[in-house]
């Protein structure tokens, strides 16, 4: 099946009265992303730069698709390339309870009030995950990321996605903040991205296959 996009992340409302999240230029397909990862543990201080490519965008759906390089990873000999699928919390087709992935609603609470721009919709959220909530003019795209296979290397690369990141985007500046959550893994491993454009920022994607 092959998939068609458009090049700006629009969302076309079915119906007049439907609640919609705005278009934002800053989260449209071929836009990157540059940063760092935190993955520090007691034991040492570590952070992997971080570069993403965003590959699909359908807000009417939900959904988002891209790319992932980390580099400088100490285990491998190469920078790592995963592709990944994101829901986006429209309240529509995703709430803030992610209901997989071993996250309990106790668990997405946590991670969602690490980022202040959710506080306003805290009590909400506990009474129904937010599903009641409108979030069409909200400045902030709130959703979750995650992994599905590596592009460049195999499993054996010595890093897992089996965890997600919980992602919240700026529709202001194109920054984005995140979360990843692995019960397994180092917890509260922060990733932080700035928008930018790869001509300016003196780092390239290299061509890669997706499935």
């Amino acid at each position: 099946m092959q998939l068609r996009f458009s090049t700006d992340c629009f969302l076309m409302c079915a119906n007049p009265g439907q609640t919609c999240l705005q278009p934002c230029s800053l989260l449209s397909v071929g836009q990157t992303f540059s940063g760092t990862q935190n993955v520090s543990s007691p034991q040492k201080e570590e952070a992997w730069r971080v570069n993403v490519r965003i590959q699909g965008c359908d807000l009417n759906h939900g959904y988002l698709c891209g790319t992932m390089e980390a580099l400088n990873v100490p285990m491998a000999d190469t920078p790592v390339v995963t592709f990944w699928e994101g829901e986006i919390v429209d309240t529509k087709n995703y709430t803030f309870f992610t209901n997989k992935w071993k996250a309990t609603s106790e668990v997405d609470i946590d991670h969602w009030t690490k980022f202040p721009s959710f506080s306003p919709l805290l009590s909400q959220v506990e009474v129904d995950g937010g599903k009641s909530l409108d979030l069409s003019n909200y400045q902030y795209i709130f959703m979750r990321w995650k992994e599905q296979y590596f592009v460049n290397v195999g499993s054996d690369c010595g890093l897992t996605i089996a965890g997600f990141y919980y992602v919240c985007f700026s529709c202001v500046d194109g920054s984005i903040n995140g979360y990843y959550y692995d019960p397994n893994s180092s917890p509260f491993q922060k990733l932080e991205l700035k928008t930018t454009n790869e001509g300016r920022s003196g780092f390239s994607f290299s061509s890669y296959e997706l499935q």
